[in-house]
């Protein structure tokens, strides 16, 4: 019996000994790996950079245009040199792509971030896309410590045009959103939604117009032939950046903003040449305040916003996307035009500086969470003294005189945008703008230039001054990658 004991005891022993062996070589389920470790410090869509404390968050989005009646441009659209001729490119397309990184990571001194914005943009007007499609890069600047730099948009800016409008260039607006702004900002917060900032910006340069002598090579395209300023302007080689300042409140009711600017206007000679001198150096100005105002007791996502500016000597503050700020367009037997400068000057004088007002209104109403339908105006008014007019008409009549020729003229507009917001991330939308151009006049109300538009029946003494008007439609279709 004893003799069995000891068996059994020692069977045991072994049979244990056996399967804990058997137990350690059986396969162990791993724990999970977090591959990418979310960061929720700074909103969705962040996460941290393996091996690092840095946040990154990855996004982008790809949009598709049609527009008609653009004259193959999204600035000036009908009156950059419309003709309405066989030769007008009426249909027009675009086509955009931006991959976008958005880094960011804690300091001592507060969050160092930096932005990318990468990709290409094509403008199809003429039926060859492949050959307008180019590498774009429309933001790139650095934050920390109230401190902003590099390539976003200007801190004059506030009436959001682009968020409003499809045709948002033809709603002469300072919006720099587009293209974005060269800037070297301090932002002060004061708490409570209270901000104030002060900016050194690239320069929003129009033209400077000198008509004296030896002026130019070209006349300004699409104002009046045979006129002999340039159209790229008479400004001197870049001094001094614009400064810009603002004051700001944003909270729950909406914000409020009020800006200056002022704009170095730097003439290059009377002539052709250093020796025949030119103006002194001048300073333009420019003043503007914008309101929005939250509406959700009409419905959510509901709000009105506008915005007024005056300037004397800093017109692109008013209408960003004109270049030079030239305005023209032939219907039939009638043209009309507009010249829009910084400043002008003749042989042996100083620069007289250009006059300008403008507003925008617009309001945006949802129907439902998921449709939403923007009301957009506006008005901008060009004003030349007598001295500046008198120099205008001495080159734009063949009588070079000012009698019956005044260079003032106007602007105004109206449209509606009606969106579909079918996910967060993806959104249809079509849109449709009137523009009215207000006329400069010339004597007996006829064009007198030497010179006819190309592909125009306009000759001398056959076409008559008169105001002008636009329709232009647009379609879009936009997916962003990441809300």
């Amino acid at each position: 019996m004893k003799m069995v004991k000891s068996l059994l005891l020692g069977s045991a022993a072994g049979l244990v000994a056996v399967t804990a062996g058997q137990a350690a070589e059986l396969p162990v389920k791993a724990r999970p790996v977090q591959y990418v470790k979310i960061c929720s410090l700074y909103g969705a869509g962040f996460y941290y950079m393996p091996g690092t404390d840095m946040c990154i968050k990855i996004g982008g989005w790809v949009r598709a245009e049609v527009r008609w009646n653009q004259n193959g441009n999204s600035a000036n659209g009908g009156y950059n040199n419309q003709l309405n001729s066989r030769a007008t490119n009426n249909f027009w397309t675009r086509e955009r792509g931006y991959i976008t990184a958005d880094a960011r990571e804690e300091t001592a001194y507060g969050v160092a971030r930096g932005y990318i914005a990468v990709g290409v943009s094509s403008n199809n007007t003429g039926g060859e896309v492949a050959s307008s499609s180019t590498f774009s890069s429309n933001r790139a600047f650095v934050q920390w410590a109230g401190f902003t730099a590099g390539q976003t948009v200007s801190f004059f800016d506030f009436y959001p045009a682009a968020a409003l409008m499809i045709n948002a260039g033809q709603t002469l607006s300072e919006d720099t959103g587009d293209a974005g702004w060269w800037v070297w900002a301090y932002t002060a917060q004061f708490g409570g939604g209270f901000s104030a900032t002060l900016s050194a910006e690239e320069r929003r340069a129009g033209q400077i117009i000198n008509v004296g002598p030896g002026t130019g090579t070209a006349p300004i395209a699409g104002v009046l032939p045979g006129s002999t300023f340039a159209a790229t302007g008479g400004y001197g080689g870049w001094q001094s950046p614009d400064v810009v300042a603002n004051l700001r409140v944003d909270q729950g009711w909406g914000s409020a903003q009020v800006m200056g600017a002022l704009h170095e206007l730097n003439p290059l000679y009377y002539g052709t040449t250093p020796a025949t001198g030119g103006p002194s150096t001048q300073w333009g100005w420019v003043v503007g305040g914008g309101l929005r105002i939250n509406a959700p007791f009409i419905s959510p996502g509901d709000y009105f916003v506008g915005e007024v500016n005056y300037t004397q000597g800093a017109l692109k503050y008013l209408a960003d996307a004109q270049s030079g700020g030239n305005f023209s367009n032939v219907a039939g037997d009638t043209q009309g035009f507009g010249v829009g400068s910084d400043c002008v000057f003749g042989t042996g004088t100083g620069c007289e500086l250009t006059s300008a007002w403008n507003f925008n209104l617009a309001y945006e109403h949802y129907w439902t969470p998921a449709w939403h339908q923007s009301v957009v105006g506006g008005y901008m008014a060009v004003s030349y003294d007598n001295t500046a007019n008198g120099y205008l008409c001495s080159i734009e009549t063949t009588t070079h005189t000012s009698v019956g020729c005044n260079n003032n003229w106007s602007y105004w507009y109206v449209g509606s945008r009606l969106q579909w917001d079918v996910t967060k991330s993806f959104y249809l939308a079509v849109d449709v703008l009137y523009n009215n151009l207000d006329s400069a006049t010339l004597p007996g109300g006829a064009i007198t230039s030497s010179v006819a538009l190309p592909g125009s029946s306009c000759t001398v003494g056959t076409c008559s001054v008169a105001d002008q008007s636009n329709w232009v439609f647009g379609l879009r279709m936009h997916k962003d990658f990441l809300p």
